[in-house]
C-alpha cells in the first residue's frame, strides 16, 4: 500500500477513461477513481464498479505520451486510456513513490540469489529429469507399460508403414514367440521398411526388419536375433529412452494421472530408426543361457552375426546343441508363413 502521504494531494481524485477489458473487447467510457490502494474503474451512469486495480501492480505503457495507457500488470488484455492530466500526474507520482521504496537488494545479496538460482535451475535440468524418469519407470504398472508401447509403435509406424500383417504370418509370429517364451510371450513385430536392426518397446514388443527374416537361411537366425532383443530389453529397460524422449512435463503428467497426453510419442518413431550408434554387447555368457533354455542352438545366430565366425567364436564353440540335436523351432510351413508376413 502507497504512503498516504503520497495520496492525500490527489485524495478521492476522478477522471474520465476509455477502458478495454480484453484484447477483443470493445473499448468503453469508465471514471477512474483514485483511492488509497486501488484505481476503480466504474460505469459513469450507474457507478458500478467495473474493474479494480491494485495501485502497485499498475504499468504505464507508454510514458511520456498522451493519451496515457495503462494496465493492471503484463499480459492482462485490460487497457485504461486517460487523457485527463491532473489523472495522469497523480499515477506518474504515485509511481515514483512506490518504486523508491521498494527494496534494493545489494550487490553480495543479488550474488547469493543468483547462485541459489542457478543452483535451482541446475537441480532442475541435469538432477531432476534422471531421477523423475528412473523413479517413473520403476512404478509403472505392467498395463501402462503396454499402452505405452502401443503408443510408440503406432508413432513408429508413420515412419516405417504399418507392422506387417498377413493372417498366416501373424499366426506363425505367435507361434515363435510361444515357442521361445513359453512363460511370457511377446508381442513380435515385423516392419517392412525403415528399420535397420531389431529392437524392442515397453510391453514386451519385439522388432524385426522385414528384410532380416524375408533374408535368413532358417527360423534359428530369427530365433536368435529375438532371444537377444529379449536380453536387451531385460538388461536396459525400454520405457527410459522413452521416458527421456517425453520430457519432463509429460513424464510429470503419467506419473500423476497414468497417462502422458497426446503428443508425447510424437517423434520418437523417427527417434528410433535414426539410430546409428552400435547396439549394447551382450555376454556370450547370458546370450548362451538364453539360447539352452529356449532349446535353440546358437551358431546359426552366430554366424548370420559374422560370416568368418571369428568375432562370434565363442557363441559358436559353446553352443549348447553343437553335438544334440536341438528341438524344432518351426515346421517348414510355418516358417515360410513368417517370411510371407509382409506379402499382403
Amino acid at each position: 500500500m502507497p504512503p498516504k502521504t503520497a495520496l492525500r494531494k490527489y485524495q478521492r481524485l476522478e477522471s474520465p477513461g476509455l477502458w478495454r477489458e480484453t484484447e477483443q473487447s470493445q473499448r468503453r467510457e469508465v471514471v477512474v477513481g483514485l483511492r488509497e490502494a486501488t484505481l476503480v474503474l466504474s460505469d459513469p451512469r450507474s457507478e458500478m464498479a467495473l474493474s479494480q486495480w491494485s495501485l502497485p501492480a499498475v504499468e504505464r505503457l507508454n510514458p511520456g505520451e498522451s493519451p496515457a495507457l495503462y494496465a493492471p500488470g503484463p499480459e492482462t488484455g485490460e487497457l485504461l486510456e486517460v487523457e485527463d492530466r491532473d489523472m495522469i500526474a497523480a499515477l506518474d507520482t504515485l509511481h515514483t513513490v512506490l518504486e523508491r521504496r521498494k527494496p534494493h537488494p545489494g550487490r553480495l545479496r543479488n550474488v547469493i540469489l543468483g547462485g541459489s538460482a542457478l543452483l535451482v535451475v541446475a537441480v532442475v535440468v541435469f538432477w531432476l529429469p534422471g531421477q523423475l524418469v528412473g523413479r517413473t519407470a520403476a512404478m509403472l504398472p505392467a498395463p501402462t507399460r503396454a499402452d505405452l508401447g502401443l503408443a510408440a509403435l503406432a508413432d513408429l509406424g508413420r515412419v516405417t508403414g504399418q507392422p506387417c500383417r498377413s493372417v498366416p504370418g501373424r499366426r506363425a509370429a505367435a507361434t515363435l514367440a510361444a515357442r521361445l517364451f513359453p512363460a511370457n510371450p511377446p508381442q513380435i513385430e515385423i516392419l517392412r521398411e525403415g528399420l535397420t536392426r531389431p529392437a524392442n518397446l515397453p510391453g514386451n514388443i519385439l522388432l524385426l526388419p522385414a528384410p532380416l527374416v524375408q533374408g535368413a537361411d532358417a527360423p534359428e537366425v530369427v530365433a536368435g536375433y529375438l532371444l537377444a532383443e529379449a536380453l536387451r530389453a531385460r538388461s536396459s529397460d525400454p520405457v527410459l529412452p522413452l521416458l527421456s524422449h517425453m520430457g519432463l512435463g509429460s513424464t510429470l503428467r503419467l506419473l500423476t494421472t497414468g497417462a502422458p497426453g497426446a503428443d508425447a510419442m510424437s517423434g520418437y518413431g523417427e527417434r528410433l530408426v535414426r539410430q546409428t550408434d552400435p547396439l549394447p554387447p551382450l555376454p556370450d555368457e547370458a546370450l548362451l543361457a538364453a539360447f539352452a533354455t529356449a532349446r535353440v542352438p546358437s551358431s546359426p545366430y552366430a554366424y548370420s552375426l559374422d560370416a568368418t565366425g571369428e568375432t562370434t567364436l565363442g557363441l559358436i564353440e559353446a553352443d549348447p546343441f553343437a553335438t544334440t540335436p536341438a528341438e524344432r523351432v518351426l515346421s517348414d510351413e510355418t516358417w515360410l508363413e513368417l517370411q510371407a508376413i509382409c506379402t499382403q
